[in-house]
């Protein structure tokens, strides 16, 4: 009876490490599971305040994570992305507004967090369902185009080292664009010159344009 308890636990074991886990053994489902009740499921969101994280860029979703993790101690940030094999480069290491996510971040391993990255950059982006001013995504494509595309590639869909704007819900990208506008979030050099050059009323034609883009 020993031997067959035994051979299921090490049955179970194996199939949580071919699913993915932490140095620790926890699998990769357990860890997800901490994100699903403000990211929703698969990290596809359904409430309007919370970001989707479903399918984003590794590198942004490491980054975010060792932002919040670390704050501005970009040491242990550059330490922790080559850990990650990812270029150190390509992380900012900008502190991040103090929500949950911080105390969330400083839960997991730098490793659980790259496992956490690989989860959620394999899952499938679903946009947003909500209504937007056709009018207003007209001109906001084409401010995109004019200050953000470089970055934010494919309409806001994805850039290697940027956030996905494409389909997020529309009170979050308010709350982004406040918090950066307002200086309670960092951004790089060239964002922040870029959205000194937009005005109140191109940032809500922005917002349109995303949440039109599917």
């Amino acid at each position: 009876m020993r031997k067959k308890i035994l051979g299921a636990a090490l049955l179970l074991a194996g199939a949580a490490w071919a699913g993915g886990a932490s140095a620790q053994g926890v699998p990769i489902s357990v860890l997800a599971g901490n994100c699903v009740g403000c990211h929703g499921i698969d990290g596809v969101s359904a409430g309007p305040a919370t970001p989707s994280i479903a399918g984003m860029s590794r590198v942004y979703f490491v980054n975010a994570m060792l932002s919040y993790k670390y704050g501005k101690d970009k040491a242990k940030i550059e330490a922790a992305a080559r850990s990650l094999k990812i270029d150190p480069d390509d992380v900012e290491g900008h502190e991040r507004l103090a929500t949950v996510m911080d105390r969330m971040a400083k839960g997991y391993s730098d490793e659980e967090i790259g496992l956490l990255a690989d989860y959620f950059v394999g899952k499938r982006h679903v946009s947003a369902i909500q209504p937007f001013d056709a009018a207003l995504a007209a001109k906001g494509k084409r401010v995109h185009d004019d200050a953000c595309e470089k970055c934010h590639e494919n309409g806001g869909r994805k850039g290697d080292g940027s956030g996905m704007l494409a389909g997020q819900w529309m009170p979050y990208l308010k709350h982004a664009i406040t918090d950066f506008n307002g200086g309670h979030r960092d951004m790089p050099k060239k964002m922040r010159a870029k959205m000194k050059e937009l005005n109140d009323k191109d940032f809500e034609a922005l917002v349109n344009f995303y949440a039109s883009q599917k």
